[in-house]
């Protein structure tokens, strides 16, 4: 029952975060009419009728109530609607870059998860131990480097230096990543170096505070071996309210990725989505916007589910 009742909640949130994108978006100062005219014009912009023409083309005289109620049935149809300034479909204009940054982001999340867990737990355990310190000490440092400066570095180490990896992270039109796996490493370790600090750190946090609960001690007075206590005891209270502070940490590769992408010249939904709001291109715009929502939402209602699975006490309303 309380799985259904997250579910509902991550579906009404999506509803109103759609909203909040429509709206949003809408605010922006200017629209697509001002740019198209603006382009097109040599002295600067159009006449007021023209302006006042080209926004009806466009339909962006309709009220936004009208706009988003139809931009809400086209998201329930599949149809993300069409680009305000090249008049392409939506879905074709960033459907192949979309592709690319869920590469990006997916090794990055499948590498993330085991390297914070592994090590949080790890660290956490051996609490005040010199491997603790160490581990504490790269994580605290990995942390204080914005993704920009991370990128920085590993291009001059690995790329100008060494000439071990691309300074760039080209990728030929109609292939994907995969092909050309050395394209990604260095995006990879530039979005890791700065989450793994946090995430280790929060599951550290966590697991330090298990150890020492009174549960943990009594278990260990009657005789459980340590390697049980772990596994029975440490891990799954650990983990539960880690993995909710982990889904803070993958959540914001949604909004890191897009600096990444921009360093590494990667083909991914940045260069799209910078453009479209250059542009006021509203449709694309709205179209990214709501992928980066529905999946930080996603992120945080699978944690909430798997804590529901590791504690027992939730499932049973105790």
């Amino acid at each position: 029952m309380l799985c259904i009742r997250r579910s509902l909640a991550g579906i009404a949130a999506t509803c109103a975060v759609s909203l909040l994108v429509f709206v949003g978006t809408d605010l922006l100062p200017g629209d697509a009419a001002d740019v198209i005219l603006t382009r097109s014009a040599s002295s600067g912009g159009g006449t007021p009728e023209q302006l006042a023409a080209l926004r009806a083309e466009l339909g962006l005289d309709v009220p936004w109530p009208q706009r988003y109620l139809g931009w809400i049935g086209g998201l329930l149809q599949g149809d993300l609607g069409s680009s305000l300034v090249s008049g392409r479909s939506v879905t074709d204009v960033i459907g192949s870059r979309l592709g690319n940054t869920l590469v990006l982001a997916g090794t990055a999340t499948v590498l993330l998860v085991p390297v914070a867990v592994g090590l949080g737990l790890w660290s956490g355990i051996r609490q005040g131990r010199p491997g603790d310190r160490v581990v504490s000490g790269v994580a605290v440092a990995a942390q204080a480097l914005p993704e920009f400066v991370a990128a920085t570095l590993l291009i001059a180490v690995f790329a100008l230096i060494a000439g071990l990896l691309p300074a760039v992270s080209l990728v030929p039109p109609g292939t994907s990543p995969l092909a050309r796996p050395e394209i990604l490493v260095l995006p990879v370790l530039s979005l890791l170096s700065v989450m793994a600090g946090q995430s280790i750190r929060m599951v550290r946090a966590r697991t330090s505070e298990v150890v020492r609960a009174d549960f943990v001690r009594v278990a260990r007075l009657h005789g459980i071996p340590e390697r049980r206590v772990v596994w029975r005891y440490v891990v799954p209270n650990a983990l539960g309210p880690a993995l909710q502070l982990l889904a803070g940490s993958i959540s914001w590769l949604v909004g890191g990725i897009v600096v990444v992408e921009q360093v590494f010249a990667y083909p991914g939904i940045s260069h799209e989505l910078v453009q479209a709001i250059i542009s006021r291109d509203v449709p694309v715009v709205q179209a990214l916007a709501f992928a980066m929502a529905v999946c930080t939402l996603a992120i945080y209602t699978l944690a909430d589910l798997l804590v529901v699975a590791l504690v027992p006490k939730l499932r049973t309303g105790g």
